[in-house]
């Protein structure tokens, strides 16, 4: 009886714990003492925990036996820096706190404290926050930092703009989340080749902790985290097994030592890849510290510094002996990125081309008509780009079919005709969108792409300025006299049209002796055969003359 009534008692207590612990924000500090165990005994609701403070703002526990068995995340935290809210300006992670008691009495989980940010927990410095080089467009893996708009020891506010962002399509302004001061940049003006998520700049709540990150460096995001991972759960473990630290370096060797002599493959990272064949560094002379022996980019870099700059000269070595006079050009994210979206295009899909002759002379009488009634009513003049535009938007949107992509599971067929217009730039090709062209005006269309193309060679599209396109429109006809070209699809799409010059050609008259003059331009549509069929391209590409040949008909 003793016993069930004391079961009894302790389920009552525990019951109520859930609503404790929401009203009580200081109980939940001690739950990420290093030291702290939570204890059942007898007094009032906030006497359930028997502990008692010792110097530097931790929690002993007092009790040798607890009936209870809570799981948690153990941290140190300065009880200093409670504020009378609750809320926690030390070091602490979010968690999710567990108890139960033995025999299935009780079984509850609750989250823990809700933090306004999250800080990182580098011993010896004050509460901070580490900005990471954000992911501004879907096809971003690294950046390039263009230049800072504030400089250390300035105080930021949400939506402020910290620093401009070289990504792989434009530059993009990177604002401020949070309220604070900018205590550190770690990544200055012209840094490059900065992955998504590494370090750039380190951020304070209290000013006076900016001078305690003079000095601050970072550390590597690779092998140390990892290693700080293995070093933080390893501790308690020792206390059970004090043969685990001996049993954690063995597994490294072997995994080392077996990947090599599987089956004389040697495994290596992308990265560590392309770092080795830089510098014609021979992957057979390194051994791997990665993953089951993978070689890793750290382990190229040690070689080389091992090596010094002994590795370096056979790169001249074959430039010299062309004898030849030249500049090496460093690359830009865009033309990067440009590079390897075309290449990897040329290579996946299976491109076909369909070319065909259009007469321009209604469309250049109508653009003369247009343009008078611009210039009368003070809006920009419409070029012959404009009603290309146009033309392969209403195209589109009657042969639906040129409007779509593929996916390994399906062909997505859009609703929405967003053209991209190709630009070049000194800084690369650009290819900003009009969004739903097939709805939009002359004029309207006109002024935008007027408006993008500015903004291209200012290098200041947004991302949203440039994604979401559907179909592609290049022109080399107007600006550079070009007569005819293919295109390269530009994915996921799976069709652009090649626009060339208009030429005076003769052509026969009514009569059987008689020849007349008309203006022709050839486009080329350039398919994905896997999504579009050559009578579905030689379809929308009637589609598309019907409309150059007649734009009236683009005006009902």
């Amino acid at each position: 009886m003793t016993c069930t009534s004391r079961v009894f008692n302790h389920s009552k207590k525990l019951r109520n714990a859930p609503n404790l612990l929401r009203q009580e924000h200081s109980t939940l500090v001690r739950w990420f003492s290093n030291k702290v165990h939570p204890l059942s005994s007898k007094g009032d609701e906030l006497g359930h925990w028997n502990i008692r403070k010792i110097p530097g703002g931790r929690y002993l526990n007092c009790n040798s036996q607890s009936t209870a068995s809570f799981s948690h995340t153990r941290r140190v935290i300065n009880t200093d820096t409670i504020t009378s809210l609750g809320l926690f300006k030390g070091n602490v992670s979010t968690t999710t706190m567990k108890m139960g008691i033995p025999g299935s009495l009780l079984s509850k989980s609750f989250p823990g404290p809700h933090l306004r940010r999250g800080f990182s927990s580098d011993s010896g410095l004050p509460a901070h926050q580490k900005i990471g080089m954000p992911s501004l467009s879907p096809t971003m893996t690294e950046g390039n930092i263009a230049r800072w708009l504030k400089k250390e020891g300035d105080k930021i506010s949400p939506g402020e703009v910290l620093c401009e962002v070289e990504t792989d399509k434009a530059t993009v302004e990177m604002e401020c989340m949070e309220e604070g001061f900018l205590a550190k940049i770690i990544q200055g003006d012209g840094a490059k080749e900065i992955k998504v998520g590494e370090v750039i700049a380190i951020t304070v709540e209290e000013e006076e902790d900016i001078e305690k990150f003079k000095d601050y460096k970072p550390s590597p995001s690779g092998a140390t985290a990892q290693s700080k991972g293995s070093s933080e759960s390893a501790p308690p473990k020792k206390i059970e097994v004090k043969e685990e630290p001996t049993s954690s370096p063995p597994p490294k060797s072997p995994k080392a030592s077996v990947a090599p002599s599987t089956e004389g493959r040697i495994f290596a990272s992308p990265l560590a890849k392309k770092l080795a064949e830089e510098h014609n560094v021979p992957l057979s002379s390194i051994k791997g510290t990665g993953p089951d022996g993978h070689i890793v980019k750290a382990d190229i870099e040690d070689y080389l510094a091992s090596r010094g700059k002994e590795s370096l000269p056979t790169a001249p070595k074959v430039t010299d002996t062309t004898g030849l006079d030249y500049t090496d050009l460093p690359l830009s994210q865009i033309r990067k990125v440009t590079a390897s979206r075309l290449l990897l295009s040329k290579q996946t899909i299976p491109h076909y081309y369909l070319t065909v002759d259009t007469c321009v002379d209604k469309l250049v009488d109508l653009r003369s008509q247009l343009n008078s009634l611009q210039e009368a009513s003070g809006g920009k003049r419409i070029s012959i780009n404009d009603l290309v535009i146009k033309a392969a938007a209403l195209a589109l949107r009657k042969v639906p079919q040129c409007n779509s992509s593929w996916t390994n599971d399906y062909i997505r067929q859009y609703h929405n005709v967003n053209i991209n217009v190709a630009v070049q730039t000194d800084n690369g090709l650009f290819v900003p969108v009009i969004k739903d062209a097939d709805k939009k005006g002359l004029s309207k269309i006109s002024e935008e792409v007027k408006h993008l193309a500015q903004k291209a060679k200012e290098n200041s599209l947004k991302p949203e300025d440039y994604e979401g396109g559907t179909f592609t429109v290049s022109n080399l006809g107007g600006p550079f006299g070009i007569k005819q070209f293919c295109a390269i699809i530009n994915p996921p799409q799976s069709g652009i049209l090649a626009v060339g010059s208009a030429e005076k050609r003769v052509v026969p008259g009514t009569g059987p002796d008689e020849f007349e003059f008309a203006s022709f331009m050839s486009v080329t549509l350039s398919c994905d055969h896997r999504v579009i069929d050559g009578a579905i391209g030689a379809e929308w590409l009637k589609a598309f003359k019907s409309y150059i040949e007649n734009p009236e008909s683009m005006l009902l």
